[in-house]
């Protein structure tokens, strides 16, 4: 496994990993804008935990979501999947940094560091997954509650935390996908290159053969 390509991962993974704590106490999952005179233009938003309102003179009012299980399938879809992401990305983390040639942790059995940082790299995809499908679905609803003409309630677009979250998804994928295929290839190259049981006995055989014929013919 190629070093530079195990820090780069690694750094992919951690970026993302912070994102992803960013993106969930983020209030701007969705913002919508009240317009009326100076004095009552309001902005409207909301994120997995609550929802906050703030006029043009700059105070805001949140009220976090009374029940869970009042709460829309798709949002309490999207906090499970978050918090998934957070644990497989501190997962990752550990993985990678065990697994990594420079570290001390595993001794040096380099293949059992290589199976190490692979497993790294699946916590990472599974990070990004779960990020992106998080954020997706998330948005999904408000694209399709904006344009409905039928839709009662208030319409919010897409807000800053989104955009966040899909960076971070971005992120872990590359991350996971760098740490799985160079453990792979270095996997395969390491096999390349051990010699079998087999190769090894008829090497030894053809040195004393060619000894025993080396020694006749100088007796002659």
């Amino acid at each position: 496994m190629d070093p530079v390509i195990e820090v780069v991962a690694l750094i992919l993974g951690f970026v993302s990993w912070i994102m992803v704590g960013v993106t969930i106490p983020n209030r701007y999952w969705k913002v919508s804008s009240l317009d009326g005179t100076v004095i009552t233009t309001s902005t409207l938003y909301e994120n997995l935990w609550m929802s906050c309102a703030t006029d043009s003179t700059g105070v805001h009012n949140c009220r976090e979501f009374p029940s869970l299980l009042a709460l829309s399938g798709y949002i309490q879809a999207s906090r499970a999947l978050m918090i998934a992401a957070v644990v497989a990305g501190s997962f990752g983390m550990v993985a990678t940094l065990i697994g990594m040639q420079c570290s001390k942790a595993a001794g040096d059995n380099y293949v059992l560091k290589g199976r190490i940082a692979g497993t790294g790299g699946v916590f990472f995809l599974l990070q990004g997954l779960c990020t992106m499908i998080s954020v997706s679905w998330y948005a999904a609803n408000i694209t399709q509650e904006f344009f409905n003409p039928l839709y009662p309630g208030q319409k919010y677009e897409i807000g800053e935390a989104l955009y966040i979250g899909w960076a971070s998804g971005v992120l872990a994928i590359c991350g996971g996908a760098c740490l799985m295929f160079s453990c792979k290839l270095g996997t395969k190259e390491k096999a390349y290159y051990q010699p079998t049981r087999e190769t090894v006995y008829s090497a030894s055989a053809s040195r004393r053969d060619a000894q025993s014929t080396y020694g006749r013919n100088a007796y002659v």
